[in-house]
C-alpha cells in the first residue's frame, strides 16, 4: 500500500493544524457590519459555513444548536471539533458570506498542499520523471432559469428563456494509478471587468495560469487538460509560465495537425498486457515537430496516440494527445499514461463532488454577490483537506478502514456526532476506528 511511503501524523495533527488554518482564515475575511452588532465573529461564521462540508452533512449545524441547547449543556461538538464558539443561523451566515470574495481563501489550498508536503508525500505524487500532473477541467455547479445574480453566467434559449449558471475550472493534482486528486486553487467563471463578451473556460484557464503558476512552478507541473485547451493562446499561455502541457488533441478539430501526419512514416509501439483472464494489445504511436493549426506562425508540438485492442482485435480505448515534452519509444507510453489520467478530474473529482455526499451542485446558497462562489471554494476546501487526512493521518486512514468504505466512514461519522458530544478529533476517529470507546452521552 502507498500509504506507508508517508510520514503519517501522530494521531490527529494534520487536521487539527488545517482546521486551524481555516479559522485563522476566515477571522480576517472581509466583516461588512458596522457598530457594535457582531454577535458572530467572522472566525465563527466562516468556520460554520465550512462545517457541513467537512463534516459531510448539511444538517451539522441544526444538530449542533440542539445538542448545545438541550443534552450538551451549552456545548456541541461544532465547539470542540471546530473551535466554533457560537453558532450563527443559516441566513446570517449567508448574509455575511455574500460579500466575501472568495480568493480569500485560496490560501488554505496552499496549506493543504504545504501539509502534505510537511509529511514526506508530496514525492509519491510525482509522475513521469519528477514532475507534477496538475489536470484542469472546468464543471457546471449551479443552473436555474429563476434565481441570479451579478456574477451569473446566461444562456437564451430559442424560446426566449434564459438560463442562469455558475462554472468553475477546478486544478487537482493526479497521478496515474492513484484513486486520489489533490485540489488545487479554482478559478470561477463570471464576468470580468473591461470584457464585453461572455467568459469563457479557456479565459478562466488562461487566468489561472497568470494568477497561480509562479505558485506551483517548484512542482515542474505539466498540465493536463481536454481537446478545449488544445489551442495554440492555451498552450503559448503554458509555455510562457515555464510549465509543460500534456493536451486532448481529436482530430476534428485538428485537422492541420492529422494532415500532416498523412502519407508519413510514423513510429510504434506495441504491447501485450493481461488484465485479470483478458488479453488487450496496447499500440503507441508518436511524431516530434507537428503544427498545431495552419499558417507560418504555427507552434510545432509532439503529438502521440494510445490505441487498445481486445483479442479479437475490436478497438477498446483510442486517444491521443499534444505536448511540448519530447516524445520517443522510451517514454510514450508513460506520457499516454499520464494523459489519460487527466480523467480522474471527471472521475475522482467532480463524481465525487457531486454525488459522493458532497452535493457541488446542490443550492446551499445562491446570494446576490459571491455567495455561490463562496460556498463551492469551502466545499473544495474541506474535499482537500479530507484528501490530506486520508494521505497523512493514521487515524483517520485507520477510521475509514474500520468503515470499509469512505461514504460508510462519513456515515458513521454523521451518526455519532448527531447524537454525542466528543472532547477531540482523537476521540471522534479513535471511536469510529473502533481503537476507543465512545464517551457517555450527557
Amino acid at each position: 500500500m502507498f500509504w506507508f511511503e508517508f510520514r503519517f501524523y501522530d494521531s490527529v495533527g494534520i487536521l487539527n493544524d488545517l482546521i486551524d488554518c481555516v479559522g485563522r482564515t476566515c477571522a480576517g475575511l472581509v466583516d461588512k457590519r458596522q457598530g457594535r452588532n457582531t454577535q458572530f465573529s467572522m472566525r465563527d461564521i466562516g468556520l460554520a459555513g465550512f462545517s457541513p462540508f467537512l463534516m459531510q452533512c448539511p444538517s451539522f449545524l441544526s444538530h449542533q444548536r440542539q445538542v448545545c441547547e438541550g443534552i450538551g449543556h451549552g456545548r456541541s461538538n461544532c465547539q470542540t471539533l471546530l473551535g466554533i464558539e457560537r453558532i450563527p443561523t443559516d441566513n446570517h451566515i449567508r448574509a455575511m458570506l455574500d460579500d466575501v470574495d472568495p480568493t480569500s481563501l485560496n490560501g488554505l489550498f496552499d496549506e493543504v498542499l504545504a501539509a502534505v508536503e510537511r509529511a514526506g508525500a508530496l514525492p509519491s505524487l510525482t509522475s513521469l520523471g519528477g514532475h507534477t500532473l496538475i489536470a484542469m477541467d472546468g464543471t457546471q455547479y449551479f443552473a436555474s432559469n429563476k434565481l441570479s445574480c451579478r456574477n451569473c453566467s446566461t444562456r437564451k434559449h430559442a424560446n426566449g428563456q434564459i438560463d442562469y449558471f455558475h462554472t468553475v475550472v477546478a486544478a487537482c493534482i493526479v497521478k496515474p494509478g492513484k484513486t486520489w486528486v489533490l485540489p488545487l486553487r479554482p478559478e470561477f467563471i463570471e464576468p470580468q471587468q473591461g470584457y464585453d463578451k461572455q467568459d469563457c473556460e479557456s479565459r478562466a484557464l488562461r487566468r489561472w495560469l497568470e494568477c497561480n503558476a509562479a505558485r506551483y512552478s517548484r512542482l515542474d507541473p505539466v498540465y493536463l487538460g481536454d481537446d478545449i485547451y488544445s489551442k495554440q493562446s492555451v498552450c503559448e499561455a503554458v509555455r510562457a509560465v515555464g510549465a509543460h502541457f500534456l493536451f486532448v488533441c481529436k482530430p476534428d478539430s485538428h485537422k492541420t495537425t492529422y494532415e500532416y501526419l498523412v502519407g508519413v512514416e510514423v513510429p510504434s509501439l506495441s504491447k501485450t498486457v493481461k488484465r485479470g483472464k483478458k488479453r488487450f494489445t496496447y499500440t503507441w504511436r508518436w511524431m516530434p515537430g507537428v503544427p498545431i493549426r495552419d499558417g507560418k506562425d504555427a507552434l510545432e508540438v509532439d503529438w502521440l496516440e494510445i490505441v487498445i485492442r481486445d483479442s479479437n482485435g475490436k478497438i477498446t480505448y483510442r486517444n491521443s494527445f499534444i505536448t511540448d515534452l519530447l516524445v520517443d519509444a522510451d517514454n510514450v507510453e508513460d506520457l499516454a499514461a499520464a494523459g489519460r489520467a487527466r480523467w480522474k478530474i471527471e472521475n475522482e473529482t467532480f463524481n465525487t463532488l457531486k454525488t459522493k455526499g458532497y452535493n457541488l451542485e446542490h443550492n446551499f446558497g445562491h446570494g446576490k454577490n459571491n455567495l455561490s462562489a463562496v460556498l463551492v471554494t469551502l466545499n473544495l476546501i474541506a474535499f482537500a483537506i479530507h484528501l490530506a487526512a486520508e494521505l497523512a493521518d493514521i487515524t483517520w486512514k485507520a477510521a475509514i478502514e474500520a468503515a470499509g468504505a469512505r461514504v460508510r466512514f462519513f456515515g458513521n461519522l454523521r451518526a455519532l456526532t448527531a447524537y454525542l458530544l466528543f472532547p477531540s478529533w482523537d476521540s471522534l476517529l479513535k471511536t469510529l476506528a473502533f481503537q476507543a470507546k465512545p464517551p457517555l452521552p450527557s
